[in-house]
């Protein structure tokens, strides 16, 4: 595919492909209009065809009367949200639905292993143990590269405090404060090992080279929006 695509492909994060899976990135739908088409030329006249079912486009920061895209004369299908490498993109640059699926995949995981976590003959170490293996990996998938908002945070939070009264048979009747949940479990604050794992892959990405995607889109200067709540970033 990179030799194949070579006279057409620009330098990330402008284009991006994974397998046979591409992402064109364009400052307008003139752009994105004239990027597919050369795209399919370049493709179609190898014998490879472009899919018009599931090629997609999304506007991000869309202004009234952007119009559509077209592929020869096709409309191209609009969304708003697209799946990439297993994380959730949206139009809006929010990552709610992002971090709901997080959860979701949190409670998927404390379910395979629930009759572990439930078992009244193990030690709260043991489990939180099992918790931090199992579970909270599937939570924080991904989360390193997300700017979570306040409460899109106490909403991962709450989840796991949730799935840790249930894993040592508390409820919140009980009147047991968080702090000792957690210190009981061995567990730390998500916030805490997200903005660690945050941490983590910032040094990654300024270890490497300059042209590495990841030090070009931190480069980049976004459109600005007026702050409604707090936002966990990079800034």
């Amino acid at each position: 595919m990179d030799q194949l695509s070579e006279e057409v492909r620009q330098e990330s994060p402008w284009t991006m492909m994974f397998a046979d899976d591409i992402v064109i990135c364009s400052e307008s739908r003139e752009q994105v209009e004239e990027n597919l088409e050369r795209w399919r030329f370049a493709l179609e006249r190898r014998g490879m065809n472009v899919s018009r079912s599931k090629t997609e486009y999304m506007c991000v920061n869309e202004r009234e009367g952007s119009g559509t895209v077209r592929l020869q004369g096709e409309e191209v299908k609009k969304v708003q949200e697209f799946k990439y490498l297993g994380s959730t993109v949206q139009s809006n640059g929010e990552c709610g639905k992002e971090v709901k699926k997080r959860v979701q995949a949190g409670w998927n995981g404390w379910r395979k292993v629930w009759g572990v976590l439930c078992d009244r003959k193990l030690s709260a170490r043991i489990k939180g143990k099992v918790y931090r293996t199992v579970v909270r990996p599937a939570m924080l998938y991904g989360l390193e590269t997300v700017s979570l908002r306040k409460r899109q945070e106490s909403e991962l939070e709450v989840a796991e405090l949730k799935m840790l009264r249930i894993s040592l048979g508390v409820t919140r009747l009980d009147r047991i404060r968080n702090e000792y949940i957690r210190g009981t479990a061995h567990v730390g604050r998500l916030g805490d090992k997200v903005r660690e794992a945050r941490l983590r892959w910032f040094g990654h990405v300024q270890r490497r080279e300059s042209e590495y995607i990841g030090r070009r889109i931190l480069d980049m200067e976004l459109a600005k929006r007026k702050a409604k709540e707090e936002v966990y970033g990079w800034n």
